[in-house]
């Protein structure tokens, strides 16, 4: 008889956990252990990424600061070649002095001191004529060279020199090379950063250094970060330190072939998250067991007749009223529900109908009313403007006065820049490329328009085979775009936005998509103006307008897909 029972058929139970609750929860495990080495991978590719960003940064921000004093010395220069005395070069120049704590000095091209900021006395003593022959030869292009620095021994650091030559005059500007880097990287990371920073000259010098170090100063010169950002080289590199991986992010500082590195331990980032994830399959085992033996014909008669229900509920609320009138099953009690909403979407689709024909006017009025508006702007204020420029370009002819030409000037720049102004927002109020061109040419220049305005990088794409719509089909499309592009700029933080046209036998399709920071989607338009999406819901009546059906999709750190499908 024992022999037997084996033969015999298990129970449904037993069946059941053999057959499903088993393998699902070996696959569980599997996928649950096996996803923690894929997900160790990603994290630390991850945080070399964001480590190789925050040092292109920081790099950038010091070679700015750089450029920048360079700009200050040379105007300098040129302003003392301008005046009658060397002081008042220095004199008027005194909003750039802050720049330079080792102070700005001028020489003759013979090398003779003129005068300093922080007196003769100082700079007698830092021989910095010696430096200068060689600048002298590249004099005539008034560029600002950096010197070779020398050790300050007055202040005991060491010095920065930046000079500028003019026809006779060589103005030498002084900084402090390890405050200017301190102030670079104080904009970049805060003080709760677990990475280590590093400054190395070409020589090997250390500017700066920040963070918990495990490197000593003469084995930091052999450092494989430092090594590869003085070769010019930017990028990633990983290393054992300790018995601990660490993350090296490296980038050069062209201006002065110095190199910045951060250093990292990667696994210091992820740890917290790695221990919940290697928990997550203790706590799913019980949990999944429990909700297949239990919910098993609640998931089946509640639960999947409540999800297609809301979802039939959700397409209700985006404008598709056929949808909640398919048969979901389930209990009585939701058959019920769904006969109640299919009365409610009647009544509401007959609301809309009337709504929407009051809104279509309002629409056509409000376009008509920009366009009235940019024509008065083109023919009157623009025309004006364009005559007020070509006076002041009369008044320059006649002026004798070097300061009222410059005044003239500038005017006259302000004119222009106004001119241009007001042309542009001519085109926003009135899409003149729309209406002689198509929809494609005015999207291209809406996305040119706005680059050049805002600088986002916009991206305009165009698929399948290009055919005109009805003129209220593409205003309607081309103020969704206009909408869609003006919230990335106000509202994404994007580094990139795209603009996509498609063009298929059964449907167009517009795309705007950005980079963004996302947000939470409104579960349905009625949602969007309590949470202030107002300019989405205006996006949803353009789209219903013209028969469209609008699809958002975006979370928040993942960017956003505006989507807009017109059948024909």
């Amino acid at each position: 008889m024992s022999s037997r029972r084996w033969l015999r058929i298990p129970s449904l139970p037993l069946q059941l956990f053999i057959i499903i609750v088993l393998p699902l929860t070996l696959l569980l495990l599997v996928i649950a252990f096996g996803s923690l080495g894929l997900h160790q991978r990603a994290m630390r590719t991850m945080v070399g990424e964001r480590d190789e960003r925050a040092t292109r940064a920081a790099s950038a921000a010091i070679t700015e600061q750089i450029h920048y004093r360079q700009s200050a010395i040379r105007s300098v220069a040129l302003q003392a070649a301008n005046v009658s005395e060397p002081e008042h070069a220095l004199a008027d120049a005194s909003f750039l002095l802050p720049e330079f704590e080792g102070g700005v000095a001028l020489y003759t091209v013979a090398g003779e001191l003129l005068v300093a900021s922080n007196g003769i006395e100082v700079w007698q003593t830092r021989a910095v004529p010696e430096r200068l022959p060689s600048f002298s030869a590249a004099a005539a292009t008034n560029n600002a060279s950096i010197l070779p620095s020398l050790m300050d021994p007055i202040r005991g650091e060491e010095l920065m020199l930046i000079a500028a030559a003019s026809d006779d005059f060589i103005a030498v500007g002084a900084f402090s090379p390890t405050s200017l880097v301190r102030q670079a990287l104080a904009d970049i990371f805060s003080s709760n950063d677990q990475a280590a920073t590093y400054v190395v000259t070409a020589d090997g010098n250390i500017l700066f250094q920040g963070g918990t170090t495990h490197w000593t100063d003469s084995q930091l010169q052999e450092h494989p970060g430092v090594a590869a950002a003085l070769r010019g080289e930017t990028g990633t590199t990983y290393l054992n330190v300790a018995g601990e991986e660490h993350v090296i992010a490296f980038s050069p500082i062209t201006p002065v072939g110095w190199a910045l590195v951060i250093e990292e331990p990667w696994r210091a980032v992820t740890d917290p998250l790695l221990r919940a994830t290697e928990m997550a399959p203790l706590i799913l085992i019980p949990v999944l067991v429990i909700a297949l033996v239990a919910l098993g014909f609640g998931i089946r008669q509640v639960v999947q007749p409540l999800q297609s229900l809301e979802k039939k509920a959700t397409e209700l609320g985006w404008g598709d009223f056929a949808a909640i009138e398919e048969p979901v099953g389930g209990i009585n009690e939701i058959q019920r529900l769904q006969t109640e909403l299919i009365h409610m979407a009647r009544k509401v689709q007959l609301a809309q109908q009337s709504l929407r024909g009051y809104l279509s006017a309002v629409t056509t009025g409000q376009e008509e009313e920009r366009r009235r508006l940019a024509r008065e702007l083109h023919d009157d204020t623009i025309q004006s403007l364009i005559a007020l420029n070509q006076q002041i370009q009369l008044a320059q002819l006649s002026a004798q006065d070097e300061t009222n030409k410059d005044r003239l000037t500038m005017m006259q720049q302000m004119a222009e820049q106004t001119v241009a102004d007001l042309r542009r927002l001519t085109r926003d109020l009135r899409p003149i490329y729309l209406e002689d061109l198509g929809l494609i040419p005015a999207l291209e220049m809406l996305g040119r328009d706005m680059r050049q305005a805002t600088g986002l990088s916009i991206v305009f794409d165009k698929r399948g085979k290009e055919r005109r719509l009805p003129p209220n089909v593409e205003l309607a499309l081309y103020r969704i775009a206009q909408e869609g592009l003006s919230n990335v700029v106000r509202h994404a933080k994007a580094n990139q936005a795209n603009v996509s046209l498609q063009f298929t036998e059964q449907e167009v399709a517009l795309t705007v998509k950005d980079d963004g920071v996302g947000f939470v989607v409104p579960e349905s338009p009625a949602e969007m103006a309590p949470a202030g999406h107002f300019g989405l819901l205006g996006v949803q009546e353009r789209a219903e307008s013209i028969g469209a059906r609008l699809e958002i999709e975006s979370a928040p750190g993942q960017g956003t897909r505006l989507q807009v499908f017109l059948g024909n």
